[in-house]
This record gives C-alpha cells, sequence and structure tokens, in this order.
C-alpha cells in the first residue's frame, strides 16, 4: 500500500506539470531546464528566490531522508502521509516557482540599458 500511495502521489504531481505545459504554461522540460539557471542567478543576487530554493532542498532532503523511514515503519499510512503532503507541497513549489522564474527572465530580457 505504502508503494501505491506513493505512485500515486508522483502520478498525480506529473499529470498537473503536464497539464500546466497543456494549459498554455511552461512545458515540463522547459521548467526542469530552468532550475539550474534559476539556482545560478538567486547564488549571483540577480533573482529573489533564495529562501524559497532553500524550502524546496530542505524539503527535498525530508522526503529522501533515511531519518524519515522510522516513523513509517511504525505508523504505516500514517507515516507515509506527511511524505505525500510534502512531495505535494514540492511538486507546486516547484511549478510556481519555476514559472515565476522564467517570467522574471523574459521581463529581464526586455528592459532596454541606455
Amino acid at each position: 500500500m505504502a508503494k501505491t500511495l506513493k505512485r500515486t502521489a508522483a502520478f498525480t504531481t506529473l499529470a498537473k506539470a503536464l497539464m500546466a505545459g497543456a494549459r498554455g504554461g511552461p512545458s515540463i522540460s522547459t521548467r526542469i531546464a530552468a532550475i539550474p539557471r534559476m539556482m545560478k542567478a538567486t547564488t549571483k543576487g540577480q533573482y529573489d528566490g533564495g529562501m524559497r530554493l532553500a524550502m524546496m532542498a530542505a524539503a527535498t532532503a525530508y522526503v529522501l531522508s533515511p531519518i524519515d523511514v522510522v516513523p513509517e515503519m511504525f505508523l504505516f499510512v500514517f507515516g507515509l502521509a506527511d511524505d505525500a503532503v510534502m512531495v505535494a507541497w514540492l511538486a507546486g513549489a516547484v511549478l510556481a516557482e519555476t514559472e515565476r522564474f522564467l517570467e522574471w527572465e523574459r521581463q529581464r530580457d526586455h528592459v532596454v540599458v541606455v
């Protein structure tokens, strides 16, 4: 059941990302390609996504952490619920932040420096 729950959350997130591209938003490949540029612009101080990137990194570390296996062993489905919530939040945060970053890039490219 645990694998089914994780698969369901993963497929739901993937479907949302793919639908965003189908509705006129950036495609999933465009979003994934933007992540390294977003990280680089943030570290250079050009883009203000530092705290959001830190929160996404912390969420990724939390989901991948082996320490999180302990509650899952004893609480079963309830132990997986926190992972499902974290993965859903992380997917939404990545989708929102990459869209925000891509918009920032478009606006920055249109600025004329005199």
